[in-house]
This record gives structure tokens, C-alpha cells and sequence, in this order.
């Protein structure tokens, strides 16, 4: 009887100690990034245009950052941290009505937003996602690529979010990763205050939720960079956060 009880106790102590260390690991890595999102009655069009303007260097080279997603008609693919739906309506069109596009964000306006832009422009096989703070929402094995343009560092919960997407994506699906370039004395000081980190601490972040690094388009942009991670083929679920 002894025994049993000092084993139930020494049990319960190391699933105590597990789900404080995950507490701990899992902290806000930046607390209030998206307070500007998450006011009442945000004003998309204010939005739109600062998303959706020319001088934007991802809106600009908008249609040589989706060629390098390689996508192929009928497709799942979830754009996280889709926005007013630019990069939302270039992936519909890249993957065709066979395919799929999730629009997943934390903003229910942007989703709003978007869903009134598919049904202007008569596209059909987008469904819009209201995400959390700490999972995308989405259904395992559910898409093949996961695009993700200078969102990452919205992140408050990178390991939750990251784990959530690494089980919705099919084994051998990939990620794309496009977010800004920060190195002091290259960046701008907006960006060195905004986002919290560089590439290869979102790279390791990235990895360490089980993605396996591919490759990096050079030569394309300069105020950001194009990251391509992937999900092993012998994939195994994670728990999450």
C-alpha cells in the first residue's frame, strides 16, 4: 500500500513538474504585440491600405514570393495570419477550385474582410478560421503548405501556435516563412523595435516544434527574407500547449 501511494505521489509530482515547466516555457514572449488588432471597431480600410500599398515590399513582389511556394492545383493551404486577404486570394487562385485556402486569423474584422472579398471576386473554396493567441484552429493533417507572411512575430505563444500548425500539416507538408530582416545597423528602427528577434532565433524556434529546415530564397527581397521548413515524412503528433 505504501509503495503504491509513493508511486501515485511521485506520479503526480512529475506531471505537476511537466505542466509548470510548460508554463514557464510557454510565457507571452511579447506581451500587447496585438493590441492594435484586437481594439473595437478596428478600421479595416485604415488596414488595407497600410497592408495593401505600393512601397510594401511584400506587397510589391507579391507574385514572385507565391511562385516560390510552388504550389500545385488542388492543394490545402492555410494562410496564418491572413489579414485583409492579399496573400489570401493570390493562394486561391494558385491552388484552383479543387483546392482549398483556410484564412486564419485573430481579428473576426479581417475575417469579415475577407469573406466579402471571395464572394466580390466569386471565389468559393476559401473558409475563413478565427485562430487563438495559442493554436491556428485547424483539424490535423488538414493542408499541405502553411504560408506565413511577416506574422511570425505576432506570435505571443510561438511553441503553442507553431505546435498547433506542425499537427495540422501532412506529413511532408511545408511551411513558408517570409518576415522581416533584423540586424542592427541594417534595419530600420521600427523594425528593431517591433520585432523581437532575428531569422535563425525564429528559425530554432521553428525547428525545435519538430520542422525540418529546407532552404532560403536569396536574391528576392531585401527588408525581409523567405524561410522554407518542412514536416518530416515520418511525422508523429505532438501534444499541445
Amino acid at each position: 500500500m505504501n509503495m503504491t501511494l509513493k508511486t501515485v505521489c511521485a506520479v503526480l509530482l512529475s506531471l505537476l513538474h511537466s505542466a509548470v515547466h510548460a508554463q514557464i516555457e510557454d510565457k507571452s514572449v511579447n506581451p500587447g504585440i496585438n493590441n492594435s488588432y484586437l481594439q473595437d471597431n478596428i478600421d479595416v480600410t485604415q488596414w488595407v491600405e497600410r497592408f495593401e500599398s505600393e512601397g510594401r515590399e511584400v506587397y510589391n513582389n507579391r507574385q514572385a514570393i507565391i511562385g516560390h511556394c510552388e504550389i500545385k492545383p488542388g492543394m490545402a493551404i492555410a494562410d496564418i495570419g491572413s489579414g485583409t486577404g492579399l496573400f489570401t486570394e493570390l493562394l486561391a487562385q494558385a491552388t484552383g477550385e479543387q483546392g482549398k485556402v483556410y484564412a486564419v486569423d485573430i481579428v473576426p474584422a479581417f475575417l469579415a474582410k475577407i469573406r466579402g472579398r471571395m464572394q466580390e471576386k466569386n471565389i468559393h473554396h476559401v473558409e475563413t478560421v478565427l485562430c487563438s493567441d495559442r493554436s491556428v484552429k485547424l483539424p490535423e493533417n488538414s493542408i499541405d503548405l502553411a504560408y506565413i507572411c511577416d506574422v511570425y512575430h505576432h506570435f505571443e505563444y510561438p511553441k503553442s501556435s507553431m505546435t498547433s500548425l506542425y499537427n495540422a500539416l501532412k506529413p511532408g507538408g511545408k511551411v513558408v516563412l517570409v518576415e522581416f530582416v533584423r540586424e542592427q545597423g541594417v534595419s530600420s528602427d521600427w523594425i528593431l523595435s517591433h520585432v523581437r528577434a532575428g531569422k535563425e532565433t525564429f528559425s530554432k524556434e521553428i525547428t525545435d516544434c519538430g520542422f525540418e529546415f529546407l532552404s532560403e530564397v536569396d536574391g528576392l527581397l531585401k527588408e525581409n527574407y523567405i524561410r522554407i521548413f518542412q514536416v518530416p515524412m515520418n511525422k508523429k503528433s505532438h501534444s499541445g500547449n
